[in-house]
């Protein structure tokens, strides 16, 4: 039995047979490298190199609850910049480059996450590592050696900052092309979308597009319809990071589900930075059923305080998705993923026999 209140909110009553959703096969097309941290290493490592935290960011880790956000004003945004950045200065060796990438990949096996594409910015993190490529091959090698010893699958997005020169973005993108053949799937426009146009990066998009990258910036978060238009029509964008807010323009809506172009939507972290004020207002059922494919994922989980599967928990508790429906969610993320096609094939066999199970 299932009842609907305002905005589609399901209650769930004692009766009701729901299967688990971490059993639900599924790709992870969004999680940022410093954001996919556990809370306990970032503590340990804090200790590790004498690096002193925010007190909102050791508050928020030592209880448990996301630090309060509302990244929707400039000074939001550099309030939650400033606790990433901090977190991302404790990432200083190696060794903390292996730790972080086989703990996510541990993170989002518990989750039923069966290919997992992680982002980064390796300009972040070459000071400490002996440079841009040296730290980008530390990552990947990190990648590699975290798929062979857990089995997931797992690849890596380069992404750009909107905050820095687009020549800098044209480096990264002939670097990205230039390990295709080591781990690199995709490349990203991340950071304030309310800086930095979308057509200043065009010509790292055309270099990473032409090299056989996807191309996956962020759009639509921040600010309005034209951003992901502009990520459109400026970027050819095959994913859109974000995107919810096209929700606000049917024509854009039918645009993208014409092009099957997937928004990677991660309701915790829209109301977690205040674009959003509850999980219900996310427009998720209003891109689902306009067509436009959807990927859901958890963007920064050491800041926003949940994972993969918590995000299908909100679809399911705060959208009233049925477990059909959080099925379909599923399959769109592993077919909008850059898996090779066994592991699609795999992982969607997968999902149909998680809904073929009987519900507990």
């Amino acid at each position: 039995m299932r009842y609907r209140g305002g905005g589609g909110l399901r209650q769930h009553l004692g009766m009701e047979r729901v299967r688990d959703l971490s059993q639900l096969p599924k790709a992870h097309l969004h999680l940022h490298f410093t954001g996919s941290m556990r809370p306990a290493t970032l503590l340990e490592l804090a200790d590790k190199y004498g690096v002193r935290l925010p007190d909102a960011l050791t508050d928020a880790l030592v209880s448990g609850e996301p630090p309060r956000l509302r990244a929707t004003d400039e000074r939001g945004w550099f309030r939650f910049q400033r606790l990433y950045d901090a977190a991302r200065s404790c990432l200083q060796r190696p060794e903390d480059i292996r730790r972080l990438v086989r703990e996510a990949a541990e993170e989002d096996l518990r989750d039923g996450s069966g290919w997992l594409e992680i982002q980064v910015d390796p300009t972040s993190y070459a000071p400490r590592l002996g440079g841009l490529i040296p730290a980008l091959e530390i990552i990947l090698d990190a990648v590699e050696t975290t798929m062979r010893e857990t089995g997931l699958g797992m690849r890596v997005l380069v992404a750009a900052n909107r905050m820095k020169h687009p020549l800098d973005a044209r480096t990264l993108a002939r670097l990205a092309v230039r390990y295709r053949d080591r781990g690199v799937v995709g490349f990203g426009l991340s950071n304030d979308e309310r800086r930095g146009l979308a057509r200043d990066f065009d010509r790292a998009f055309a270099i990473a597009r032409d090299g056989g990258l996807l191309s996956a910036p962020h759009g639509g978060e921040l600010t309005g319809p034209a951003s992901v238009r502009d990520c459109l029509d400026d970027l050819g964008a095959h994913r859109i990071g974000h995107g919810v807010r096209a929700a606000e323009d049917p024509r854009l809506l039918k645009r993208l589900a014409d092009r099957q172009v997937a928004c990677e939507v991660c309701p915790a972290s829209n109301v977690a930075l205040g674009v959003y004020d509850k999980p219900e207002d996310v427009p998720l059922r209003t891109l689902f059923e306009a067509g436009v494919p959807v990927a859901l994922g958890a963007d920064d989980p050491l800041l926003f305080g949940s994972r993969l599967a918590a995000q299908y928990e909100i679809a399911r508790r705060h959208h009233g998705f049925t477990d059909a429906e959080l099925a379909e969610l599923a399959r769109q993320s592993i077919r909008a993923s850059a898996a090779p096609q066994d592991v699609k094939k795999r992982l969607l066999e997968g999902v149909d026999d998680w809904l073929a199970q009987e519900a507990r």
